[in-house]
């Protein structure tokens, strides 16, 4: 779309993208570029940045990923392709805090809507251990206090706090309600459709709270085991404990010590399991588990989509989720 809105990019960067191919976006929508499309033209940072805006922006959007499906968003680094190409979107939609990358690019990005999906709910510290006493009820906020700015948005994020919050359907929620207001504000001429598109995923993803809610409520076990701390919200919403081999950061390397603490952990409250995720080596998560005599499983932390997912988008990935949980917990 863009209309009447165009950004001049220099004939130096263009020269340079038009040799980063292998660095060329790759979209959920296929076929065009990021923009200059006649559609409204949304650039999202990894996969549940898109799968809300294709979600929300139905037919009307044009939806490009920044990160290409198999790839570790932490690790990101956009090219020169990418950022001449955001310059020409009408949105962005991302998720500050979580791909440094993404971050600088956005803040220097002369386009005009930017939505930081980490304003639209609250976010707060997880780290190797995380979990809460959260009733997992179905309810707008979660039971938790949503300060909102004088613009109306919720508390941004900050630094230290785990960027992860995708994983529990309520923020998600809360995200998507966001979202779906700026698309809205941003083109009003589909707003009715970004309404109902908003209203039918929201409806979704509290129904997915629901299974959740119900298919954790009673296990043998509430603590689980797994390589990657993405986890904590998912954790603090079902009143489980989240117990990681490493910490925010799935590439880094677990000390004997911290092994040793989760061997007598599993030990100590019937843990059967270490779960680990499809994009990153499971080599940490099958040595911790032969050492203690345990089982390995999935817990995607659905930062990408590929054939080796358990779905083909978020809501099945995430009942896949729970089905695995309900096997390692022993849930009755």
């Amino acid at each position: 779309m863009n209309k009447g809105r165009r950004h001049l990019i220099p004939g130096t960067a263009l020269a340079v993208a038009a040799a980063v191919g292998a660095g060329a976006l790759t979209g959920c929508s296929t076929g065009a570029a990021a923009g200059n499309t006649d559609k409204f033209d949304v650039v999202a940072s990894f996969y549940p940045m898109a799968f809300l805006a294709e979600r929300i922006g139905g037919s009307h959007v044009h939806v490009t990923s920044l990160t290409r499906p198999g790839q570790e968003p932490h690790d990101l680094e956009i090219s020169v392709r990418q950022t001449a190409r955001l310059e020409e979107s009408d949105a962005v939609l991302y998720l500050k805090g979580l791909q440094p990358s993404v971050d600088e690019t956005v803040a220097q990005s002369p386009v005009k809507t930017k939505i930081d999906a980490s304003s639209l709910t609250t976010l707060e510290k997880h780290g190797v251990e995380a979990g809460g006493p959260a009733d997992g009820h179905d309810s707008q906020d979660g039971g938790h206090d949503v300060p909102e700015d004088h613009d109306g948005r919720r508390g941004g994020a900050s630094d230290g706090r785990d960027p992860h919050v995708w994983l529990d359907p309520v923020r998600y929620a809360q995200i998507a309600e966001g979202v779906g207001r700026v698309f809205a504000k941003s083109d009003p001429e589909h707003a009715a459709d970004y309404r109902k598109n908003t209203a039918a995923l929201v409806g979704q993803l509290r129904a997915l709270n629901t299974r959740f809610a119900q298919g954790l409520a009673h296990t043998r076990t509430r603590v689980f085991v797994t390589t990657h701390a993405a986890f904590g919200y998912l954790a603090e919403r079902y009143g489980l404990t989240q117990e990681a081999v490493s910490g925010l950061d799935p590439e880094s390397e677990p000390s004997a010590a911290r092994v040793r603490d989760l061997q007598r952990t599993a030990k100590a409250d019937g843990v059967t399991t270490v779960f680990y995720e499809t994009l990153v080596s499971d080599d940490t998560a099958r040595t911790v588990a032969a050492d203690a005599g345990l089982r390995t499983d999935v817990l995607d932390p659905l930062e990408g989509i590929t054939d080796a997912s358990r779905g083909r988008d978020y809501l099945q990935v995430m009942d896949a989720n729970l089905q695995a949980l309900r096997t390692a917990l022993g849930a009755r």
